[in-house]
């Protein structure tokens, strides 16, 4: 099956005649290829002084994610939450639950901005997502437990639960999706971790249909591109920097295309189910001498998603260009890694390593943004 032919199986966009493609803004060119622009940012001040709402009308922005690292920005940056944070813990609200109320309150209020589009599209866009706890990224029962209770509270339907691609999270993310939770799936850095999460939610799928319920359980796989260049930036040579995460970008298109098209997928499609779409993550541009929309022009492609910060998206709705395509075979990517092994680059090492630093690193973000709200409701309450 072709990926561009499931985009309007699915519900994705579809280019009429009536649009002028020299009229619209890169944004609105890469949305109508039937790519998605997810917003990676969460705030209350974008939603009062309606930014985006503008990022949903004018740049074709069509979901939202978050993750602990933005949410202590958003947090620690700004007063909009003070007055949740002055006034829960008077009810003897614990540090943790308090940010969850504050971020359940987010995601609803997006949630509410993007249903329209995700009743437009049958439930293919209009996302946003919510966290578990990072630190429940190696206790799979703890993390399904998480992930349902999360979304039972949201109580809307455009709300996906992130679950880490850990090798321990897999369970996880197969218990979820059979109890009907969406589970976007984070932490996904290379092919095997992207096929390892897409069996794990078709599996779940599967067992769904197996029971008579609803195949019809949306979810996505993020698979983060920029910090493999960042990683390797000193160790190869001129010729092959910045080339790295396209490679393994295009790699997992590959794996996603041939997945979708397999003869088990067609039999869930048959039952009623969808694919579950790739996301590109980390697409901001790590590398000043670079392009700083290098990964959003690289990676354009029918039926993915791309979760850009704001900066990058609006560099990319300013100067961005939409060329061709991705090929569904990957293109030129495995002789990009093949290259890149040759300079003595492991790849599935790298992509392990990376993984694991990266949830390190969202537990680092996650006690920093403890202490933070810790340390706003103690002023506060002295503050009276």
């Amino acid at each position: 099956m072709d990926c561009r032919l499931t985009t309007l199986l699915v519900g994705g966009p579809i280019l009429g005649d009536a649009f002028d493609p020299d009229q619209m803004k890169a944004t609105q060119r890469l949305h109508d290829v039937g790519q998605s622009l997810w917003l990676d940012n969460i705030d209350r001040d974008p939603f009062a002084t309606g930014t985006l709402r503008r990022y949903i009308d004018e740049f074709s922005v069509t979901g939202l994610t978050s993750n602990p690292a933005i949410f202590d920005h958003a947090i620690k940056s700004s007063a909009s939450y003070d007055d949740g944070i002055r006034t829960k813990p008077a009810a003897g609200t614990s540090v943790e639950a308090l940010f969850f109320e504050l971020a359940i309150e987010d995601a609803v209020q997006a949630a509410d901005l993007f249903a329209p589009l995700h009743r437009r599209t049958a439930g293919v866009d209009g996302w946003v997502s919510l966290e578990v706890s990072p630190q429940l990224a190696h206790d799979s029962a703890a993390t399904a437990a998480t992930a349902r209770e999360l979304h039972a509270r949201a109580a809307r339907r455009n709300v996906f639960i992130k679950i880490p691609g850990t090798q321990e999270s897999l369970s996880a993310i197969e218990e979820a999706t059979f109890a009907g939770v969406p589970v976007n799936v984070t932490l996904l850095f290379s092919r095997a971790h992207y096929l390892a999460a897409a069996h794990a939610y078709l599996r779940g799928i599967e067992r769904r249909i197996g029971a008579g319920l609803s195949p019809d359980v949306a979810s996505v796989a993020s698979v983060f591109i920029s910090r493999w260049d960042a990683a390797v930036a000193r160790k190869v040579p001129a010729d092959l920097t910045n080339t790295l995460g396209i490679a393994i970008g295009r790699s997992c298109y590959k794996a996603f295309c041939d997945f979708i098209a397999s003869p088990r997928y067609r039999r869930v499609l048959n039952y009623g189910g969808r694919p579950q779409r790739l996301l590109f993550a980390s697409t901001s541009t790590k590398d000043p001498t670079a392009s700083d929309v290098l990964y959003v022009e690289a990676l354009a492609a029918p039926l993915p998603i791309n979760t850009m910060p704001e900066s990058t998206l609006n560099a990319f709705a300013d100067h961005g260009e939409v060329g061709a395509t991705m090929a569904s075979d990957g293109g030129d990517c495995e002789a990009v890694i093949a290259a890149h092994a040759k300079k003595g680059i492991n790849v599935d090492a790298l992509a392990a390593q990376l993984q694991d630093e990266g949830a390190k690193s969202f537990v680092r973000s996650w006690h920093d943004l403890m202490s933070v709200i810790a340390s706003k409701s103690a002023a506060l309450a002295k503050a009276g």
